[in-house]
């Protein structure tokens, strides 16, 4: 499965803002022009369920026969698919092929939403989601060659099927606020340019691409928003301009509420203490970055319960943790959809603060943490 876990957040870190200068990134494919006003891609389809999960939550309703109708209208609700390593590709065609069916049987669009997450030296701020490749090992190449392109090539090889990328997590919130980090240093070429591909690589006409801006207890504060703004302006100008993507993913993977206040008590400076909150403050600052126009999709899948953790940057497994709002689409306004990135259920890792204990390790199933998030789940399941 996937290492979606969270980097240890470093906040409010003064670091100098990252230039808007055009420098040579990557070269990606050139694809037939497609029409620059993009609408939200969550209107007027079907979600793709996938199967590998559902079966997965069957195994956990037959173990747990007194929650089993709650249990299971969890496996109604889609999640992401995962591609965090080249094996992980593997899965792609049958992932894409099994969006066909249910979308020849329900005879509507399907939308499969993929998270792609496997840059160089990924997770330059800290080492809990290290992934396989390296710069030092020809790591961007590879990440260009073996990742990029397959994904590419099987999404154009279901040109009739609606699909959501969502692109490298965390990695440019580190360019933001972790350049006083050497690995991080060392990283933003290799980020800049391997999402600059990516993005090229991905415009396509049944593609529709997010970039990741972490969330409010990150990015929250207004200088942190203003060097994101930057960061995102540099990559997607070298991509080929803001038309390129359709928006911007939050709260992926993590637990920070919609609509409470309890982040006011972890960090009172932070003006942004609920994920809704921020989106609209992100949303503010980004049209000063030529992003005018874009929608934002923010992960509902750990995030029913507010008060649960005791600092901003604990992300694995936290203890109390529900299941928080379906998805679906334009939930308020300017918000394209709530999504479950996170497949409930799977594990962050084996350590962290504030976590459950008795975690597996990060992509594996952790029973126990399920049954929380359903016993927890704001709406209830």
């Amino acid at each position: 499965m996937r290492h979606p876990t969270i980097s240890t957040l470093i906040l409010g870190l003064t670091v100098a803002a990252a230039s808007c200068a055009s420098s040579k990134g990557a070269t990606g494919p050139t694809e037939e022009p497609i029409p620059e006003s993009r609408g939200n891609p969550f209107l007027n389809v079907a979600f793709f369920l996938n199967p590998d999960y559902t079966a997965t939550i069957e195994a956990a309703a037959q173990r747990h026969p007194e929650m089993a109708d709650a249990i299971r209208r969890v496996a109604q609700n889609p999640t992401a698919v995962w591609l965090d390593s080249i094996k992980a590709l593997e899965k792609l065609p049958h992932w894409l092929d099994e969006a066909k069916k249910q979308q020849d049987a329900n005879g509507k669009p399907t939308l499969t939403i993929v998270s792609v997450y496997n840059l160089p030296d990924r997770d330059c701020s800290a080492i809990a989601s290290s992934g396989e490749l390296k710069i030092d090992e020809n790591g961007e190449e590879r990440y260009r060659k073996e990742f990029i392109d397959p994904i590419a090539a099987q999404f154009k090889a279901h040109p009739d099927q609606p699909i959501v990328v969502v692109l490298e997590n965390d990695s440019l919130a580190n360019l933001a606020t972790n350049m006083a980090i050497s690995g991080c240093r060392k990283a933003k070429k290799a980020y800049e340019e391997g999402i600059t591909y990516a993005i090229k690589s991905f415009y396509l006409p049944n593609v529709s691409i997010y970039l990741d801006v972490a969330h409010a207890g990150w990015l929250g504060w207004e200088d942190n928003r203003a060097r994101m703004g930057s960061v995102l302006r540099n990559v997607v100008m070298n991509a080929g301009g803001v038309h390129m993507i359709r928006g911007f993913a939050t709260n992926t993977c993590n637990f920070t509420h919609l609509t409470n206040r309890d982040g006011a008590a972890l960090e009172p400076s932070n003006p942004c203490p609920n994920e809704l909150t921020y989106v609209k403050l992100m949303r503010e600052m980004l049209k000063m970055y030529g992003f005018r126009d874009h929608g934002f999709i923010v992960d509902t899948s750990r995030n029913g319960k507010g008060g649960i953790r005791a600092q901003w940057g604990s992300w694995c497994n936290v203890r109390g943790a529900g299941i928080g709002e379906r998805p679906r689409p334009i939930p308020v306004p300017r918000v394209d959809a709530y999504v479950w990135m996170k497949p409930p259920g799977e594990s962050d890792g084996t350590s962290g603060a504030d976590a459950a204990i008795g975690a597996p390790q990060a992509g594996q199933f952790f029973d126990s943490y399920f049954i929380d998030l359903v016993q927890n789940a704001k709406p209830p399941m």
